[in-house]
């Protein structure tokens, strides 16, 4: 990974000027010293790497310098990152936890300072962090901008802490990230009036057209469970100048085969112009949040890609100030043996801490998960009672949803989800958004206990058990219960095994894992549970379970 003095030579694609040229790319000391024109024959493409316009590196399941060793296959060379799941978890600690680890690697981190952390009052979240601490990572250098402002009712209806933490990012001339699902008109008007500058959470067209009109940039979103790429890719050629690409959220096993090169590709076949769709990966990040990050023009750093065609964007070398970090699909950045850090109280749960008694003359208020989205519907349904007792019925895919406080003992919540499909056992993660508690689905009372108190025993992570079968999976995740220490290959191929047991069982989902972790996430509607009981995420209030 040597960034001395060397020459590149390819089709050198200038995204700024929409031109391609053969030419020869010298690098000195990790910057762009020259690009000359040549006549030697050049079969490969050379532009500058890609970037991820907003990602939880924690939701990767790995550290950042194992997410880093993974993304520089891909061709991405910078994240803009939103540490609030560890935030949330740790506080201002787990911040540090993420650039202490960061810089060990070469990647380019631009870590956000979180905003909301808790992200509502209506849920047992592992740490605070206040106006002064928001000042405070804000004053860092190795911070760029004001993480997602979640609390968009609070921007609204002019809460104090929440004016104050834009007011401070505004004051060092950082921007600030929105957070506003199915925001529209003069609403999603007042909200970025206050500062807010980006979205990533738009779900249909019209939505991100109100917020573009409103001067609001759009990141596309194509996770592991929210995948907005299809109702929003033609805003990349129609407000080239105001999309970029990210991921959100993104499980091992998808980061082992692509990230936002695939985004590109997709975009490139669907008809959108190779230059639009590279300003959207490569260059609208970059102005937007002024990242050091090369652009491969003469003077800048150097860090570009070598792609096989400006279709498939085959990623063949990745360098970043001028150091080779992949080569032919193998990283080339050193293992960084990660530290552990948590926060986790183990409580084992007893199956009979799970029962619901039926009540005469009521409906069953039910989640239902949206595969592929982060909100949900509100279903009502007659509830299943067996001997006095609301229990899940696999036949109409009624299944029942705890969440189980992971910081101190306390009550689990209890409600019913439909669309897991799960026809036996159960599923429970300790990343379980924004708080992480634990949270588990299944079929039976047994099932489910057995798979939290498995969560509980690791300190965290995910597991599934089926008595039935005789199954017991489990993947720790010992940094915060949300990240592991392994490399992505490792953890992405224990989670493999993980989502094919759900799948065996009956689950239908995209990403089951990913699915279940937002049921947790009361800032989406339309119904979620947090540790406190059933949430209405449009009235803002709790909810009865049964009605």
């Amino acid at each position: 990974m040597n960034a001395g003095s060397h020459t590149i030579v390819g089709q050198v694609v200038d995204i700024a000027g929409r031109k391609i040229a053969a030419a020869e790319v010298s690098v000195v000391d990790g910057r762009i010293a020259a690009i000359t024109p040549t006549k030697q024959p050049a079969a490969t493409f050379l532009l500058p790497g890609f970037v991820d316009a907003h990602v939880h590196v924690e939701s990767s399941m790995l550290v950042p310098s194992e997410f880093a060793r993974a993304a520089v296959v891909h061709g991405t060379v910078a994240t803009v990152s939103d540490p609030h799941e560890i935030g949330n978890v740790l506080g201002v600690a787990g911040v540090h936890y993420m650039l202490e680890n960061a810089s060990h690697v070469p990647f380019k981190f631009y870590f956000g300072a979180p905003s909301c952390v808790p992200a509502t009052t209506f849920e047992t979240a592992g740490a605070t962090i206040t106006v002064a601490e928001v000042e405070q990572l804000l004053d860092d250098p190795r911070i760029v901008y004001l993480s997602e402002m979640m609390n968009f009712p609070g921007i609204l209806f002019g809460d104090p802490d929440c004016l104050a933490k834009v007011r401070a990012a505004h004051a060092r001339n950082k921007p600030v990230d929105g957070h506003a699902p199915g925001l529209r008109g003069a609403d999603a008007a007042k909200y970025i009036s206050a500062g807010i500058t980006t979205d990533h959470e738009c779900f249909t067209k019209e939505e991100a057209l109100d917020k573009i009109a409103a001067g609001c940039k759009i990141s596309i979103r194509e996770g592991s469970a929210a995948r907005n790429f299809d109702a929003l890719y033609t805003l990349i050629g129609e407000h080239p100048a105001m999309a970029m690409l990210c991921s959100d959220d993104k499980h091992p096993d998808e980061l082992l085969v692509s990230h936002i090169n695939a985004l590109v590709r997709r975009a490139v076949e669907r008809g959108i112009d190779v230059f639009d769709a590279l300003q959207a990966a490569c260059v609208n990040p970059v102005t937007h949040y002024g990242l050091n990050v090369g652009q491969l023009r003469v003077g800048d750093p150097a860090d570009f890609i070598e792609v096989d065609s400006l279709t498939e964007f085959n990623v063949k070398r990745t360098w970043i100030d001028g150091k080779l970090v992949a080569e032919n699909g193998k990283t080339l950045i050193p293992r960084v043996e990660p530290k552990a850090v948590n926060h986790f109280t183990a409580t084992h749960v007893q199956p009979e801490q799970f029962v619901v008694k039926a009540h005469a003359g009521t409906k069953l208020q039910v989640i239902e998960a949206l595969d592929g989205q982060l909100i949900t519907n509100r279903l009502e349904f007659e509830p299943l009672a067996v001997e006095g007792v609301v229990v899940s019925d696999p036949t109409r895919d009624l299944l029942k949803l705890v969440v189980v406080n992971r910081y101190t003992k306390a009550a689990p919540a209890i409600a019913f989800i439909k669309n897991f499909g799960l026809q036996s056992g159960a599923m429970a993660s300790s990343v379980a958004h924004d708080s992480h508690n634990v949270i588990a689905v299944g079929v039976s009372d047994d099932d489910i206990a057995a798979a939290v108190n498995a969560v509980m025993d690791a300190g965290g992570g995910l597991a599934a058990v089926n008595h039935v079968q005789g199954d017991h999976w489990v993947l720790p995740l010992p940094v915060a219960g949300l990240m592991a220490t392994g490399t992505c290959a490792e953890v992405g191929h224990a989670y493999q095994e993980l989502d094919a047991a759900v799948k065996r069982w009956g689950s239908t989902l995209r990403a089951p894992y990913m699915t279940l972790s937002f049921m947790a996430l009361l800032v989406i509607p339309a119904l979620k549970l947090s540790d406190k009981g059933l949430f209405d995420g449009g009235k803002f209030e709790f909810t009865p379970l049964l009605a």
